[in-house]
């Protein structure tokens, strides 16, 4: 037919009931690969290379469709398949009713289409897979597309990843950079200048460094848009700084640093190699490495440094160095095989570190590690060595050696009153006199201060007793210091191995508990230990925590014993007396707590607590019209605190009580002791209103000289003293004696301890003014005090 010969694309002629071919024009057949002819008669079905359009020509023939415009594939008569783009359209020809079918070929527009899809698909590859993240965008500004490192550097949230808002990305941009200002006035140039290449280092909060690479986009020699690249370079710049940082410390560095080739000649040094060579480094590059540097007796190292190197690819040791005008120093090398990377050869690194001055250093610490620094005796370290040494050879041999624990009296007198820097000078010859004392097989040792260890090798008892009495006769001579003569003692303890124990720690603690006694026997002499010096020191302790515990607790109270006055027989006043009933020790008398208090210090605050709690009760008894003088104790350390005074007038004004019923008891040891100072602290409280008095007169060392300046109110006669009253002779003369004194002075007399009625007439005819005892009562509770007073003030003559 001529009609559809005259068409491009390939027609086909259908019949619409059988669906056979009745006519096709020669394109129909070139495109399925045989002449048009051979196509009249076949049916449709024949060339349908798919089963989906098997059923398309069912839909046809069944007239579910007139008017069909499709894609699909055709079977050409060599089997392969062509792709094609078809029209069914019914038409009427002649009045003979047919399908038309219209066939174009889509091959070559498949082809092009596949290939740019293959290229936009490598282009999206290659953008994947670049490190760098790329943003595309056209001049002005609109987003083209952009690559997942793009999204990851910026950290683009999923909202924006999923739908088009440039403005929101841009905007997410400019919110993540450091400099704001910088980064939008930056971008504003960019966009001015289309033609503009530029390279940017961007700050983004999350802490990265991005480096922008800005590049125009053109077509046809025009510009139509930008591609910026964004390089993450926080790790370069990082390991820039590391290697800048190496650098610096390369030459910087106080030990010397070669870097050598894989033959081991000398490539570079640091400026520390000249100091350490004496050569500069110019001479230095090319030699090779261990031979240069290495004195020749260091040669028997070699194969340990070869091993080493091979093995594990260092070496590590001390050797001696070779220095250009020829001596040897010690040093420490360090020597290491490194970066072989592959197809180079490796290199090496050695470091050198002089060891002289820390070798001459180790020397001295090793000297003051195991010498005091004072004496050059052996210190405490050395000491225990030598101990050890002696109970292993004495475990071994069945022998036996002594330990003195030495510590000289009251030398806290010298370094108070001349300093201590004389003190150490007294120490110097102290410690000369003491290794005149022994055999070279001994050991005099300081352990500080003023504390020093014998150790007697292979001593018994009267060997050790031996050591000690001649140390204490070299020590005993006069010492001649800056034309200043003085003499000095000690006090000596020693233990005796086994017996007293067979470890360091117990021998040393045995030793000073002996040393400890024998200074409260006086000091000036030495004790052997003994088993019961532990059980003694231990009580002590326990005592100590104990009293520690009950001050915490409250469990001290005041008891008050009356005072009663000789002549008319009535209770004027009272002593308080502290007491102390402990939940495990039970009922402890004052006689066995207090000198524990004294000899640790604790009885400045015991002291201040009997005298807040004696000042309230005895403001409490004023207040309810019961006044009455009330004594307290005051111990020597307690005297001797620098706020004494003051917190006793602080105490008076605290409770409201009137100065003159409050009377301090003081020993004469206190009064002696600085006489200045005691003086101006009696006359500071007598000023105050509070009386004084003198507690166990007669039991100490009294200057009437003294006594006379001293403003005080009152002697307190001891009970030593009353106990033989009347018929000890010398009790009598001395009691007599006292009462005298006082009248002389214009002092008044208390006698305590009086339980007899015979003790109290004697008092009252020698002309003592009061007495305090069982005769009266013993100390008791406030309130059975208060009944026992309201009893006597009734009938007086019961006293």
């Amino acid at each position: 037919m001529p009609l559809i010969e005259g068409m491009i694309e390939g027609v086909w002629l259908v019949d619409p009931l059988e669906l056979r071919i009745v006519a096709a024009n020669a394109a129909a057949g070139t495109l399925l690969g045989l002449p048009s002819a051979a196509l009249t008669g076949r049916p449709v079905i024949d060339l349908a290379a798919t089963p989906e359009d098997v059923f398309f020509w069912e839909d046809v023939a069944a007239g579910l469709s007139d008017h069909i415009f499709s894609e699909t594939l055709l079977q050409r008569v060599d089997g392969e398949t062509v792709p094609v783009e078809r029209r069914v359209t019914p038409i009427v020809l002649e009045d003979v009713h047919c399908y038309l079918v219209g066939l174009r070929d889509q091959s070559e527009e498949l082809r092009v289409e596949n290939e740019l899809e293959r290229l936009v698909a490598e282009l999206r590859a290659t953008l994947e897979s670049t490190a760098d993240g790329i943003l595309a965008t056209d001049l002005d500004g609109a987003i083209r597309g952009y690559n997942r490192r793009f999204a990851e550097l910026w950290q683009l949230p999923e909202e924006l990843l999923t739908r088009r808002d440039d403005g929101a990305v841009h905007a997410w941009m400019a919110d993540h950079v450091v400099d704001v200002d910088r980064y939008a006035a930056r971008l504003s140039a960019i966009v001015r200048s289309p033609l503009l290449e530029a390279t940017d280092i961007l700050r983004l909060r999350s802490g990265r460094i991005v480096e922008r690479v800005t590049l125009p986009q053109y077509v046809r020699g025009q510009p139509t848009g930008r591609v910026y690249s964004f390089r993450d370079i926080t790790q370069r710049l990082a390991d820039e700084a590391r290697l800048k940082l190496a650098a610096k410390v390369f030459n910087a560095s106080l030990d010397a640093i070669f870097v050598a080739d894989a033959e081991r000649r000398i490539v570079t040094a640091n400026p520390a190699c000249e100091t350490l060579t004496g050569h500069r480094i110019g001479e230095l590059i090319g030699q090779p490495l261990l031979e240069t540097l290495l004195e020749p007796m260091v040669e028997d190292r070699r194969p340990q440094i070869e091993a080493g190197l091979s093995d594990n690819g260092l070496w590590e040791g001390e050797v001696w160095r070779r220095h250009k005008s020829g001596s040897a120093h010690p040093c420490l090398m360090s020597i290491v095989r490194v970066g072989e990377d592959e197809g180079q050869a490796g290199h090496y690194v050695a470091f050198f570190k002089d060891l002289s001055e820390t070798l001459a250093a180790k020397k001295r610490i090793e000297e003051l590690a195991y010498n005091d620094a004072l004496t050059g005796l052996p210190n405490r370290l050395l000491l225990a060595q030598r101990i050890e040494f002696e109970i292993s050879l004495a475990r071994r041999d069945h022998g036996r050696f002594a330990l003195l624990f030495l510590d000289l009296d009251r030398f806290k007198h010298i370094n108070d009153s001349l300093g201590h820097v004389f003190g150490d000078r007294v120490l110097l010859e102290v410690a000369e006199r003491l290794k005149g004392c022994l055999r070279q097989v001994d050991t005099a040792a300081r352990l500080g201060g003023d504390e020093f260890i014998l150790l007697l090798h292979q001593a018994d008892a009267r060997a050790a007793e031996t050591i000690a009495r001649r140390t204490m006769d070299a020590l005993s001579r006069p010492f001649q210091l800056d034309e200043m003569s003085f003499t000095l003692s000690c006090s000596i303890g020693i233990a005796l191995y086994p017996d007293d124990g067979t470890t360091l720690d117990d021998l040393i603690k045995n030793a000073d508990s002996a040393m400890y006694h024998a200074k409260e026997r006086g000091r000036a002499g030495f004790r052997f230990y003994q088993r019961q010096m532990n059980i003694d020191l231990l009580s002590r302790m326990k005592l100590d925590h104990a009293m520690r515990q009950a001050l915490r607790t409250s469990a001290f109270v005041l008891h008050f014993q009356p005072q009663v006055d000789l002549v008319d027989g009535h209770i004027y006043g009272a002593e308080a007396l502290i007491r102390w009933r402990d939940a495990e020790l039970g009922e402890v008398p004052p006689g066995r707590f207090i000198p524990v208090a004294e000899e640790t210090g604790l009885i400045v605050q015991i002291g201040r607590w009997v005298l807040e709690q004696a000042v309230a009760q005895a403001a409490r008894w004023h207040g309810e019209g019961r006044s009455l003088p009330l004594a307290v104790n005051v111990s020597a350390l307690q005297f001797q605190q620098t706020d004494f005074v003051d917190g006793i007038a602080e105490t008076l004004s605290r409770h409201a009580l009137p100065p003159s019923l409050l009377e301090l008891e003081l020993t004469e040891s206190i009064l002696i002791r600085d006489a200045d100072d005691a003086l101006h602290r009696l006359q500071a409280l007598a000023a105050l209103g509070v009386r004084l008095a003198i507690d166990d007169f007669g039991t100490g060392y009294s200057s009437l000289g003294y006594l006379k300046r001293f403003p005080l109110d009152k002697l307190k006669i001891d009970r030593s003293f009353v106990d033989g009253l009347p018929d000890d002779e010398s009790d009598v003369a001395i009691v007599g004696a006292v009462i005298q004194l006082a009248r002389a002075l214009g002092l008044r007399v208390i006698a305590e301890g009086v339980e007899t009625d015979a003790q109290r007439q004697f008092l009252l005819q020698a002309g003592c003014d009061a007495y305090q005892g069982f005769l009266c009562s013993p100390a008791l509770p406030a309130a059975d005090f208060v009944a026992l007073r309201e009893r006597w003030r009734s009938t007086p003559e019961a006293g």
